[in-house]
């Protein structure tokens, strides 16, 4: 929601500059979000290899819940001055540490509760999900556009959405508090395995880790642009109004969530390794093109062509995202394992991915933003050339 509702409140918070330049100071606090990730994944990760799955997904939610109404009850600069933007900050720092867990516990727990026959399928509901919550809160966006007018959204309506996702987190904490624990943690925990650290991760697992690492980089990076920013380039770049640009977003994140179950179904069938470097030979040669395209269209039916094109080549790294990375570790030391690489290739460029983009526009030189995509999801490809093919050598067999 943050991102889908910056269009409406970074002049709340940031009141100086044009829409730029106020984009760019909300993109900034955004990406300052997920520089707390990592520590919310070393944390976290080592709470759910010690406490749970259950009972980390449990914590992650309850902390975002935190997050999202300090957001939704947060006065204006107008109001507080440059306490609102400290007030910003704050929140999305603990949104920030909760997603950090988020992540590697819900990618662990899907991916040991699945059967290892249709494991790639029924982890891709793990991008589902988030997309999901992306298609929910842009669902919310235009339906307030609709009810209320400009000034209306811009004075109190941006806040609403902010309000229902704190009060839906508040409902999944006592969802995820009831759930069942993975057999996977269970046997651990039965047959004593202590828990594992950092020091192992990085002395025992190096290569693993570092695969992920560069994987998340480009996988984050890329999903961003269709995910998130590309509500923003439509409206910023390409000329579409804001309405326009928040439907033509739905309908593609839409197409994105429904494609998530077939790409996990065809890993099962394909091996995880192919889908991968399908995803970022795509990206790499694909990214400058349809980001091109996209700009210079002024067709909703000819950018929203080219969207779904880059999400369906996305959507071969997307959908097996989770299960790939959780079969390349043990279980005491899976969670972890899962989190921390992702945490830290997603905060260096899935977090920064709109603030690089509004620079580079600022700067002039938007098509830059294009080219240094395509180089980061180029380094990823080669990451993926280098790592076995995690579904006929996964370390979820092991228990």
């Amino acid at each position: 929601m943050y991102s889908a509702g910056a269009l409406y409140f970074a002049p709340v918070f940031f009141p100086s500059g044009d829409q730029t330049a106020q984009l760019l100071k909300s993109a900034a606090i955004f990406a300052v979000g997920f520089f707390a990730r990592p520590v919310g994944a070393w944390l976290m990760g080592l709470y759910a290899d010690r406490a749970g799955r259950r009972a980390a997904l449990a914590l992650s939610v309850g902390m975002m819940c935190l997050g999202s109404l300090t957001i939704a009850l947060t006065p204006g600069a107008d109001r507080i001055g440059r306490g609102a933007a400290a007030l910003l900050l704050l929140a999305r720092l603990i949104q920030g540490l909760s997603l950090g867990g988020e992540y590697g516990a819900s990618a662990t727990y899907l991916s040991e509760m699945a059967s290892r026959r249709h494991r790639g399928f029924w982890s891709s509901f793990s991008y589902v999900t988030l997309i999901g919550g992306q298609l929910t809160a842009l669902a919310v966006l235009i339906g307030l556009e609709h009810s209320l007018t400009s000034a209306q959204m811009r004075s109190f309506g941006w806040r609403v959405p902010f309000a229902i996702g704190a009060a839906l987190a508040l409902l999944a904490y006592l969802l995820r508090y009831r759930i069942e624990e993975s057999e996977s943690f269970t046997r651990a925990k039965a047959a004593n395995q202590q828990p594992l650290g950092v020091p192992h991760l990085m002395s025992h697992h190096r290569r693993e880790t570092l695969i992920v690492l560069v994987l998340s980089a480009g996988g984050s990076l890329v999903f961003y642009i269709y995910a998130t920013y590309m509500q923003k380039f439509l409206a910023n770049s390409a000329g579409f109004s804001r309405n326009a640009a928040s439907e033509l977003s739905a309908l593609t994140l839409c197409v994105f969530m429904l494609a998530q179950p077939l790409f996990g179904y065809l890993s099962d069938r394909l091996g995880r390794k192919p889908m991968i470097v399908t995803a970022f030979s795509g990206a790499t040669l694909l990214t400058y093109p349809l980001l091109s395209g996209i700009q210079a269209s002024h067709s909703a039916y000819l950018a929203g062509t080219l969207i779904v094109i880059g999400i369906l080549i996305q959507s071969c790294y997307t959908s097996i995202s989770a299960v790939f990375k959780a079969e390349m570790f043990p279980t005491a030391i899976r969670s972890l394992g899962v989190s921390l690489p992702y945490a830290l290739g997603n905060a260096a460029f899935g977090g920064t991915a709109e603030y690089v983009a509004l620079w580079f526009k600022k700067a002039g030189i938007e098509s830059g933003f294009y080219w240094y995509s395509s180089a980061v999801a180029c380094a990823s490809l080669i990451a993926a050339l280098a790592m076995r093919d995690t579904k006929r050598y996964s370390r979820i067999l092991e228990g």
